[in-house]
């Protein structure tokens, strides 16, 4: 083939533009290849841990219900009915807060006492043989706030709940971006440079007959690290990532720990439900002036509809020292993530070491001829150091990567 673009030499070649345009194809999916074989394990890691670490949550916080229906259950039957579908939209909010959906704590803590205020005053306050109307319970609900029934309780709940949620749902987001990181870059777009650098690195030996001659080590750093300049780009970033997860997870522990606030929630709700009670005469005063005395409509609360023994069949697992499970399983998590702290600043020397390149000493490929040992200079990682790359020509910064490096800096932020 007079017409070949890449693989042109001296000697006489036994390929086409047909072969060649195939074999530039091959250099690219075995690049992919390697990369995504390089990033595997990595990439199970933490896909493997997010989902167990959803699921540990999501126990969590059916337990926590659990706990808090079965004390209406045990010590205020009369109202049981009512308060357990106020603890059940509680404990959606706090999954729909921990998954990622854009609500706020103080809010549905707040909302949640709101709620239960006309059930407390109906049923421990101001009971009578019948339940307030709908309009009385509504001004109660809207005078909660001001009236203050339970105390300091709804303060202190909003702040143990607002500092325990957020480190474990930002603990989250962050495995998720990982995930998102390994999947980019997995499947990054080569410049048109770099795919005919490696078609020049792989395959045009094999245009010469020489199909076992390997890369020499320096050729293939220069190319490989041109290929990858973006990517090692990402390495900053991505230790800086590791390092804050490293810092949250400690700071995960302690008495603003998640499952310490969840599993203890319900002990709150009843030193709220306590408040109420001793102070019932006053708190009837002033919702006297508040809403006027209690309107009543002739119906009757039902009895406790919360199946305790069904629920607590799956609880048996995760007992008491479930806050250790946690803690310890993050522990073991963070500890194999440290492990691929420098994944993007080596992954060339890597690739070159483990799979590319002739082992030292033997004779090698430096993109034209089979030689004892390659000459040019060895540039380093990153895109400045490409300038200087003889065997790839580097433009600028690839705007996907930049996007990847944005999302890295904003959540190591938060």
């Amino acid at each position: 083939g007079v017409d070949l673009q890449v693989c042109t030499s001296k000697n006489p070649t036994c390929c086409t533009k047909k072969m060649e345009e195939r074999y530039q194809t091959a250099a690219k999916q075995d690049i992919q290849q390697v990369l995504q074989s390089s990033s595997a394990t990595l990439k199970f890691l933490i896909s493997r841990n997010t989902a167990a670490f959803q699921e540990t949550f999501e126990t969590l916080i059916r337990l926590a219900e659990n706990y808090t229906s079965t004390l209406f259950c045990n010590a205020y039957i009369n109202m049981a009915a009512e308060a357990t579908t106020h603890v059940q939209e509680f404990f959606t909010d706090v999954g729909l807060f921990i998954f990622g959906t854009d609500i706020s704590t103080e809010e549905f803590v707040n909302r949640f006492f709101d709620t239960l205020f006309p059930v407390v005053y109906n049923h421990v306050i101001n009971p009578g043989l019948t339940d307030i109307s709908l309009e009385y319970a509504e001004c109660l609900r809207m005078a909660r706030r001001d009236i203050k029934p339970f105390g300091n309780v709804p303060k202190k709940a909003i702040g143990q709940i607002g500092r325990s949620l957020l480190p474990s749902r930002t603990f989250l987001q962050a495995l998720n971006l990982g995930i998102e990181v390994i999947n980019t870059t997995d499947h990054l777009h080569f410049s048109k440079d770099c795919s005919r650098a490696l078609l020049r690195m792989q395959y045009c030996p094999h245009c010469q007959g020489l199909t076992l001659s390997k890369p020499c080590m320096g050729y293939c750093l220069n190319v490989i690290r041109g290929c990858l300049a973006n990517m090692a780009e990402v390495d900053l970033h991505w230790r800086g990532y590791i390092q804050s997860m490293e810092e949250l997870s400690s700071a995960m522990s302690g008495t603003y720990d998640m499952e310490h606030v969840l599993l203890n929630f319900h002990s709150l709700v009843n030193e709220a439900l306590l408040q109420a009670r001793v102070n019932g005469p006053e708190l009837s005063e002033q919702v006297n002036k508040v809403c006027g005395p209690p309107v009543r409509k002739p119906t009757q609360s039902p009895g406790c509809s919360f199946d305790q023994d069904k629920d607590n069949q799956g609880f048996k697992i995760f007992s008491r020292d479930s806050e250790e499970t946690l803690t310890s399983r993050r522990k073991e998590f963070i500890s194999h993530l440290r492990l691929y702290r420098t994944f993007y600043g080596a992954l060339a020397d890597q690739l070159c070491g483990n799979e590319l390149a002739a082992a030292d000493g033997l004779p090698c490929w430096n993109g034209e001829d089979v030689v004892r040992s390659y000459t040019h200079r060895v540039v380093g990682s990153g895109i400045k150091a490409q300038s200087a790359n003889p065997e790839v020509k580097v433009k600028g910064p690839d705007p996907v990567i930049s996007q990847i490096i944005d999302k890295l800096k904003h959540v190591i932020q938060v």
